[in-house]
């Protein structure tokens, strides 16, 4: 087909084409009628142009979000009628020719320029429509623009890149694997990747010094905000080298990103390092928000025997804010609600007066004593006001004074929305206790080098053994994880033995690493950074599903083309499933 649907974008018009006769093409974004003058929205993706015509017989089957090319002469809009929420809204199209190459049904599920307005499950079941929306398309673009931006920076610092199988087998990675049956192996499965873990580290077996790519990831677990069934990272690995190599590569990667694309302050590299447990301590979890200035105190020693049963022998923590005890009693009584809501037995607190009296709901509790230890140690001064969360396990106090923390630094308004503030917290430990399965799992990454090599393995208390493990964290976000990875055979298995698996189950789960490892593996190391978290953040999106072209609802469905879904009794016997009521 010769005919030419298009001589110039909509969004490319401009006042100096005024008089020269275009073709455009898009979809039809308003039509209105000013007494027999029709004036027509028409909107393709580098903008919005308006085309006017008194013959009302060429606009007379014409619907909104039809598709259609136009001919016709730019002339200049009066200055009356100029509109300047356009940058073509000082001219227009005169049309002489209309042609509709795709017929819209008039009755739209919803106006597409505010379909972001729209319930989520209706948008993703019109997902077409709904990425029509300007906002909803740019996003989409943006992260075009941020890929190719991406493998640039991974070329210029020497990576190359290598893409690495999406059917693969089955392994202990700490989520949930989406399996495969196979038509061919009878009762045998292969596994979408939760990341390309095993074929990284075989790449630095095989030589390659530097890899990296743009690597789907799939996980079978609940949606949430900042995670979805399927999501892409940065991924990359390098032989030779340790943590702080990786660290000046991620901190590279993250400042040179988020500079490029944004206006907002970036925090200078290096960035901050923080232990897992001094995360735990200062801020209540390990993707603390530096932007809060508020930090969380233990104060445990206090009240070991404190005539407050709540806080006796128990893990005490403190916020202290200033210059908030002229707050109403409604206003703590918020935070009272809150420290509910999260499942707290309550929420202690006590305001300093001006002659350093003390006035709130436990201060009958406290001697003179305790008053000039709190006063000494949570850096009391005259119109603070100080908080304490309790807890006889000390994990469940850390997290609720983190979630305390941050809700006092939003209601407070303490958080600069203008910065984007990254640390490096590492140092996690290498294994955790499951009080459900009453046994000991790997915390982080089962592929991770303990810290002090295989000896350190010897250590008779697990939760003493820390590991060469860390995320880059923003804004309170997870960015990245990594480590220096084990590649020493012996250590792997004693690490895999402290948690349940013997020599045999380490063969047979990862018996590609496990035989590789054997013939000269060199150290290496490396990360992941979170593609969708960045583009979340740089465009201040409430969650990941709003720069992915095509997501999952957050129940897990694709309502566009409508699975999971059942399929027919042939499909299933040739995969030799049978479906158990």
């Amino acid at each position: 087909m010769n005919k030419k649907y298009r001589t110039i974008y909509c969004g490319d018009l401009r006042e100096k084409q005024v008089g020269k006769k275009v073709r455009i093409a898009g979809w039809v974004e308003n039509i209105r009628d000013h007494g027999g003058v029709i004036f027509v929205d028409i909107r393709d993706e580098k903008g919005t142009v308006q085309i006017v015509s008194n013959d009302d017989t060429m606009f007379r089957h014409l619907t909104k979000e039809s598709v259609v090319t136009v001919f016709g002469t730019v002339r200049q809009r009066e200055e009356d009628d100029y509109n300047p929420r356009l940058e073509t809204g000082t001219i227009e199209i005169l049309v002489q020719e209309i042609e509709v190459l795709g017929t819209s049904l008039s009755e739209l599920p919803f106006e597409v320029m505010s379909s972001i307005n729209v319930s989520e499950d209706v948008r993703l079941k019109y997902r077409y429509l709904d990425l029509r929306n300007e906002k909803v398309h740019r996003n989409i673009l943006f992260r075009s623009e941020l890929l190719k931006y991406l493998r640039k920076k991974m070329d210029h610092l020497g990576f190359t890149e290598i893409q690495t199988p999406i059917i693969t087998s089955s392994s202990p990675e700490g989520a949930r694997d989406f399996l495969i049956p196979s038509r061919k192996w009878k009762g045998k499965f292969y596994a979408l990747p939760q990341a390309p873990q095993v074929y990284k580290e075989l790449l630095m077996v095989s030589g390659f010094d530097k890899y990296y790519q743009i690597a789907p990831c799939f996980r079978d677990e609940d949606c949430r905000s900042d995670r979805t069934l399927e999501f892409y990272q940065l991924d990359f690995e390098m032989s030779f080298v340790t943590e702080e190599d990786v660290y000046r590569v991620g901190e590279d990667i993250f400042y040179d990103t988020f500079t490029h694309f944004s206006d907002r302050q970036v925090s200078p590299k290096p960035f901050p390092r923080i232990s897992y447990r001094d995360a735990m301590l200062k801020y209540g979890t390990d993707k603390p928000d530096l932007r809060n200035p508020l930090e969380i105190q233990d104060i445990s020693d206090l009240f070991l025997e404190s005539s407050f049963k709540p806080f006796r022998g128990a893990t005490v923590r403190s916020i202290t804010v200033e210059n908030i005890a002229h707050k109403p009693n409604s206003w703590f009584q918020e935070i009272v609600d809150y420290a509910n809501h999260i499942g707290m037995p309550g929420i202690g607190y006590i305001s300093v007066l001006e002659d350093f009296s003390f006035k709130g709901p436990i201060d009958k509790f406290l001697d003179e004593d305790d008053r000039t230890k709190l006063i000494e140690r949570c850096f009391l001064k005259p119109g603070s006001v100080v908080f304490f969360i309790a807890d006889k396990v000390p994990m469940m106090a850390s997290k609720q004074a983190g979630s305390i923390r941050t809700f006092l630094g939003n209601q407070l308004g303490l958080i600069d929305q203008n910065r984007y503030e990254f640390c490096i917290i590492n140092d996690f430990p290498m294994f955790e206790y499951d009080s459900e399965n009453k046994k000991y799992d790997f915390c982080h990454n089962p592929f991770s080098m303990p810290k002090g090599g295989k000896a350190a393995l010897e250590n008779e208390n697990m939760e003493d053994i820390v590991a060469y493990q860390y995320d880059f964290v923003c804004n309170g976000n997870e960015m990245a994880s990594g480590a220096v990875r084990n590649h020493d055979v012996s250590s792997l298995e004693k690490a895999f033995e402290l948690v349940g698996y013997d020599k045999s189950v380490v063969k047979e789960k990862f018996q590609s690493l496990y035989h590789a490892f054997q013939y000269g593996a060199p150290p290496h190391a490396g990360m992941a950074p979170g593609i969708d978290r960045m583009i979340m953040l740089l465009k201040d999106e409430p969650n990941l599903r709003e720069v992915q072209a095509f997501p999952m609802s957050v129940s897990g469905q694709d309502l566009l083309m409508g699975c999971p879904r059942e399929v027919s009794e042939q499909q299933l016997r040739e995969i030799h499933i049978k479906v158990r009521d």
